[in-house]
């Protein structure tokens, strides 16, 4: 009878532990979902505070208004552009890995005025190849 005891207890021992391992491998496996969805949403936070320098960058910077539409390069990561559209609007468009930037601007006195509401995350304009980089 004392056998018997042993092998229920050493059963239960056994039962508890494939238990607990069971428990552990879903843990780690959440943990890595997590850790996967934090990577994405570093670098998607990465790409939109490039994004967003870049635009600041071309609204600093001087923009010749012969040409239709012009670029120019943020830090050799994103690419900027103005482009001049009719009725003396512009358009300033910063794009980098596949996240674009709009911002809104009037030709004044041979310069650029930015509009004082701030950039879109989505295209302003009617025409949505105006918003592509040319």
């Amino acid at each position: 009878m004392n056998r018997e005891r042993g092998v229920s207890s050493l059963g239960l021992v056994l039962l508890l532990l494939i238990l607990g391992s069971l428990l552990l491998q879903g843990l780690n496996q959440q943990e890595r979902s997590y850790s996967a969805r934090v990577a994405l949403e570093s670098q998607a936070l990465k790409r939109q505070a490039i994004v967003q320098s870049a635009l600041e960058w071309g609204k600093s910077q001087h923009w010749p208004l012969q040409h239709d539409a012009q670029c120019q390069r943020y830090q050799q990561l994103a690419v900027v552009c103005l482009r001049l559209l009719a009725n003396d609007e512009a358009v300033l468009i910063a794009q980098y890995s596949g996240v674009s930037l709009w911002q809104m601007a009037a030709r004044e006195n041979n310069s650029v005025t930015f509009s004082a509401t701030g950039w879109s995350d989505f295209c302003p304009l009617k025409e949505e190849v105006l918003c592509n980089i040319p």
